[in-house]
């Protein structure tokens, strides 16, 4: 028998919604039965998902990549251990502050009068999604990297006890959004993404653990594996699921020795509805953690329900998945919105 397909897996940023009311109105009013968990749609600075976090740097300017018109990396000269160090120094005093607490905690305050309102359903949590310390350590000019590493996890640890603190446990569901370590694993897009440590695929799975474990037992917590969607798209195309499911099952074998993780989204482009790609799930055992795969793609039902849906539950070994878009939607165009929640609700059951 077939897995069911039950439920709708918000990434994070919803295009067309300036502000964290706005956003989970939308996500109320088109899904109001379908998500277990609302994000506040990264709007207003945040929908550049971690350009933003460059301004954490501003102390010491020096320590940030420079960029040609298209993003791809310019060469700076090597820093002597003199440089690094006066660096180091100034990024350490005052300590970096992420920002996500902040704006974490005010847009809980969003979530919980709407949830007062009575537009959202009692018993959502609300998602606070934070990308990985490596992502945005790969802001940071070579040679400094493993050291700003160090100082940026740090203050994303502070900021994590922060939003722990101000926000009921019961309520709080955290994300890590694992957006460029397959980049690293697949060699893309080098030198942003290439490791300052080796063994690269261990070293992955190290700062993965370490991020997961650090969350509450008494919080969700769930993992977003993403190929990137730099303007709408991937930074490369993953082959098939295999490297994914590789990673999740090292990285849950070592968290589950601590605690639940609560879901797992993985990415499933447009144009893959064979076998092959999904074949890797076989030998998936998620045990009590949520799959939900990035099936849903704008404009094209048929291709979502038809093919790639129902390929994908030949391969699930579970008793349900639900869906998703690949990524996040703030990069994509808001006139897409509508499409992608009404395709939703078509191919998935309501949780309730």
């Amino acid at each position: 028998m077939s897995p069911a397909t039950v439920g709708v897996h918000l990434v994070g940023s919803i295009c067309g919604a300036p502000t964290t009311i706005e956003a989970i109105t939308k996500i109320s009013e088109n899904l109001p039965n379908h998500v277990s968990r609302i994000p506040d749609g990264e709007p207003a600075h945040r929908a550049s998902f971690i350009g933003w976090q460059m301004g954490v740097f501003k102390q010491c300017p020096a320590a940030l990549r420079k960029y040609d018109s298209t993003f791809n990396s310019i060469p700076q000269p090597s820093l002597s251990s003199e440089e690094i160090e006066s660096i180091v120094a100034q990024l350490s005093s005052p300590p970096l502050h992420t920002g996500y607490d902040d704006a974490a905690i005010e847009s809980y305050g969003d979530f919980r009068k709407l949830r007062d309102q009575g537009i959202l359903p009692q018993g959502v949590k609300f998602l606070v999604a934070l990308p990985t310390v490596m992502v945005v350590t790969c802001l940071i000019r070579e040679g400094l990297q493993p050291e700003v590493e160090k100082l940026y996890e740090a203050a994303m640890l502070r900021d994590i006890a922060h939003i722990e603190a101000s926000i009921p446990h019961e309520d709080l569901a955290i994300q890590f959004d694992v957006a460029g370590e397959f980049m690293t694993l697949e060699e893309s897009y080098w030198p942003h993404f290439a490791p300052w440590w080796n063994p690269v695929k261990e070293g992955v799975v190290e700062r993965l653990v370490r991020l997961g474990s650090i969350v509450s037992r008494d919080v969700e917590l769930g993992y977003h594996f993403c190929y990137g969607d730099m303007k709408n798209q991937h930074f490369v195309e993953p082959k098939d699921m295999g490297l994914m499911i590789e990673v999740a099952g090292m990285v849950f074998e070592e968290v589950k020795k601590k605690r639940e993780v609560n879901w797992l989204h993985m990415p499933v482009p447009k144009n893959r509805n064979d076998e092959a790609y999904f074949e890797p799930l076989k030998a998936f055992n998620l045990g009590k953690t949520e799959l939900y795969l990035g099936l849903v793609h704008a404009g094209d039902e048929e291709g979502t329900k038809l093919k790639r849906v129902e390929v994908a539950a030949r391969f699930v070994q579970s008793d349900k998945f639900g869906v998703a878009t690949e990524c996040g939607l703030g990069r994509s165009p808001p006139e897409n919105l509508g499409s992608i929640m009404e395709i939703c609700k078509a191919v998935a059951a309501p949780i309730k």
